[in-house]
């Protein structure tokens, strides 16, 4: 387990300094020193999965057996106002003051599939602050949510019953990523037989993925999900060069997208817009040859 004492306000201290890309960013994740294996843990899912209730679960579950966890739990955010829609947590307002628990929320940056370089950055900060756990709950809406395996050494698909027929359907991509399912809500109507179906498309994709049954809300099934949390199965290590390869591709590709300022983009389209003949593959072009 980790050290006892974890100082929560160097923690984030250096997590705005990350973010925010502020003077001394680099110098720290460079310095960055890893003691031991600390595995980070992706849940996605489509909105009402109940993925905040899982996490809060999972996190009490957790600190029964004496760990240390850190939570970032990404929120959408504004296309229209830059700014980040960040919740309350308050399903996890519990676990806010106690000591061996820190959550922090933050935005997508605009990231399609809710992941940034900055959160890639910001969890491996928090994997060298001495957590036994790192949590990254994603905000789960589209294709782009596979961008998670970018980042987990473990990754859970959350879904729910009332999916029905779209289970048919399920994305092939989150079938490459999941390393388990779950499926929450369970005691609701119809489970089973969306249970038994996932199974079968699963088996047929060639994988013996677990499936876990919970009700959340209910502290239900959780015990299990954190056993296959601890156990951290030996399996996972020849995901080590792919989880690196794309963390160091969206790290690279922010960087280089870091000299467009958004804000000025859209000021300058409005401009381009009053003009006749607007074409946005040109305005594209003369405005790559401005950077």
């Amino acid at each position: 387990m980790a050290g006892s004492s974890i100082n929560f306000g160097q923690i984030a201290r250096a997590l705005t300094v990350v973010e925010n890309n502020l003077e001394g960013a680099d110098s720290l994740l460079k310095n960055l020193t890893f003691y031991n294996l600390v595995p980070i843990i992706g849940i996605t899912g489509p909105p009402g999965a109940g993925k905040s209730t899982l996490v809060n679960a999972i996190i009490e579950n957790l600190l029964q057996r004496g760990s240390k966890v850190a939570v970032l739990a990404i929120d959408p955010t504004s296309p229209f106002n830059f700014g980040s829609l960040l919740g309350d947590r308050i399903r996890m307002s519990s676990h806010f003051n106690h000591p061996d628990v820190f959550i922090r929320s933050i935005a997508t940056r605009g990231s399609l599939g809710g992941l940034s370089a900055k959160t890639i950055e910001m969890a491996d900060v928090l994997r060298a602050s001495g957590f036994d756990h790192v949590i990254i709950e994603t905000v789960g809406v589209g294709q782009s949510e596979v961008e998670i395996a970018g980042l987990a050494d473990i990754t859970f698909v959350m879904l729910v019953p009332e999916a029905g027929d779209e289970i048919q359907n399920i994305k092939s991509g989150l079938m490459e990523i999941a390393d388990a399912f779950i499926i929450n809500k369970a005691d609701r109507e119809g489970a089973d037989l969306f249970i038994n179906n996932l199974k079968k498309i699963l088996q047929q994709k060639d994988g013996e993925l677990p499936v876990f049954k919970t009700v959340a809300s209910k502290n239900e099934g959780i015990v299990d999900v954190t056993s296959f949390i601890i156990s951290r199965p030996e399996w996972k290590n020849h995901r080590k060069e792919l989880l690196l390869t794309q963390k160091a591709y969206n790290i690279i590709q922010q960087k280089m997208m870091a000299v467009i300022d958004k804000k000025k983009l859209q000021q300058d389209i409005a401009k381009a817009l009053k003009i006749d003949g607007f074409n946005l593959y040109r305005f594209i072009s003369e405005f790559e040859r401005s950077v």
